[in-house]
């Protein structure tokens, strides 16, 4: 026979077919009425049983956790709160689960502790939704990029280069730990690597999916990456995911387009496919909301804002104009900001992002054309000779969840900007070859997948959207 899931079970009307339904207990009351959920939706599908003619001890074995396989009919539910319901009329318990040992009960449990928790974690309403939203979101960046002729690329994990000249990277080595091979300086000699070289995790996909663009046009990569950030806020991991889309002859106003093109087109995918998910996340945040302050709490419930930013144009504005809208902001003068702005080429914190959004322009903001100094050297130089193509796009309640840039394509400035900034221009041969050999205009950005997730989730912390999180001092599970 068949075996259903809930999902489907609980959307059919064909009443009175036999199924067959494998799933964990969620709640086992009156010793008569089984909760299930097996994790294909947030909803639960209720199981009655003849408790009278089932075994003691198989009605003792039914305890939340517990995976059992029912059979029997479906039916129309006299209850309030489905549709349908199983009338069982066989039970297998396929694996026991000890109430007294088993911390994920049915009641509520802080994030911390689930955080602890975190293998069994994905079995509580909360996680199961974030998982499923993931699990969708990461369908519908591969189905945009695939449906707008991108192909996927594969980048190196482990590289040579730091992308982003940050030096925050976690070394990749087989050498003694205890007594490496030193060099003539008494410094580790990497020659004798596994590589041949000092190697790292990486921090971005990027200056290898350049190389591709130059190739195809059109690729992007979604992967992970690395960052050896000793950080532990609420909005960083170790180990997370990016998608970088690269594309030849892009200039700086294609990429702003293909950014808000993507970020639309993915939230809506998350909106049509993912309902009884987001609704369920956006009353946890009423809820939660409600245990907050006043002057904390959310502006826009969850659908809110997520339609916020799909039914709003982006709104792009210039670093220099941006600095100028801070400096005289009320907030900036009263002295309110954490960061006061008081000169151009200050580096924008997210307090600032999110006036801009939320308070200035109230819609979604791209900013561009940031001082060089405080960007990548890959970024394209503007004739201003002070400023670089660069841009970032700006989200209600989260600051920066994008940032791109036109690439510099010109061999002798980006040769020129490598030297300045002291990086090795034989480390990059290869990247600074495709300056030589054809070069043209290119474009790109980054968007780490986790922001986005914690965005359209409502999650307040990023450790919350991915399975396993890394952060410092926890490697855990």
């Amino acid at each position: 026979m068949k075996r259903h899931n809930v999902a489907e079970l609980l959307q059919s009307e064909n009443f009175l077919q036999e199924v067959t339904l494998n799933a964990w207990v969620r709640t086992f009351r009156s010793n008569r009425f089984i909760a299930l959920n097996d994790g294909s939706t947030i909803n639960n599908i209720q199981c009655v049983i003849d408790f009278e003619n089932t075994d003691e001890t198989i009605l003792k074995r039914i305890t939340t956790g517990a995976a059992i396989s029912v059979k029997g009919y479906l039916k129309e539910s006299l209850g309030k709160e489905q549709a349908v319901e199983i009338q069982v009329s066989e039970i297998e318990i396929l694996g026991d689960c000890s109430p007294e040992e088993y911390p994920i009960q049915p009641k509520k449990h802080s994030l911390e502790f689930l955080r602890e928790n975190a293998h069994l974690r994905g079995r509580t309403n909360t996680f199961g939704a974030v998982m499923r939203v993931r699990s969708a979101l990461s369908f519908a960046v591969h189905s945009y990029f695939v449906q707008n002729g991108f192909y996927n690329l594969h980048t190196p994990i482990i590289t040579g280069s730091d992308a982003e000249g940050a030096g925050e990277m976690f070394r990749v080595s087989t050498l003694d730990q205890k007594n490496p091979p030193l060099n003539d300086k008494g410094g580790i000699d990497y020659t004798q690597d596994f590589f041949g070289k000092e190697t790292n995790l990486t921090v971005s996909g990027q200056l290898e999916a350049e190389t591709y663009a130059m190739a195809l046009s059109k690729v992007y990569t979604f992967g992970p990456t690395f960052r050896a950030e000793n950080s532990n806020t609420s909005r960083h991991l170790a180990e997370f995911w990016m998608i970088e889309p690269e594309v030849a002859f892009n200039d700086l106003d294609a990429n702003m387009d293909l950014s808000e093109d993507f970020i639309k087109n993915v939230i809506q995918y998350v909106l049509d496919n993912c309902k009884d998910d987001l609704r369920f996340l956006e009353e946890r945040l009423l809820l939660e909301d409600k245990s907050k302050p006043t002057i904390e709490r959310s502006e826009m419930t969850l659908l809110e804002k997520l339609n916020f930013v799909i039914d709003n144009n982006f709104k792009r504005v210039s670093y220099t104009e941006a600095i100028e809208i801070l400096k005289n902001s009320t907030p900036n003068k009263k002295k309110k900001f954490k960061y006061i702005i008081t000169e151009w080429g200050a580096d924008l914190q997210s307090e600032h992002e999110r006036f801009l959004v939320e308070k200035h322009f109230n819609c979604p903001v791209i900013l561009f054309d940031y001082p060089a100094n405080i960007k990548a050297f890959y970024m394209r130089l503007n004739d201003d000779g002070k400023t670089v193509r660069a841009m970032d796009v700006l989200f209600p309640g989260i600051g920066e969840i994008v940032g791109g840039s036109q690439r510099e394509e010109r061999y002798d400035v980006l040769k020129a900007k490598i030297k300045a900034l002291n990086i090795d221009d034989k480390e990059l041969w290869w990247y600074l070859d495709t300056r030589k050999f054809g070069t043209a205009i290119h474009s790109g950005f980054g968007l780490g997948f986790e922001r986005l997730v914690q965005f359209i989730t409502g999650m307040g912390n990023i450790r919350d959207v991915i399975p396993f999180p890394r952060t410092p001092e926890n490697a855990e599970f």
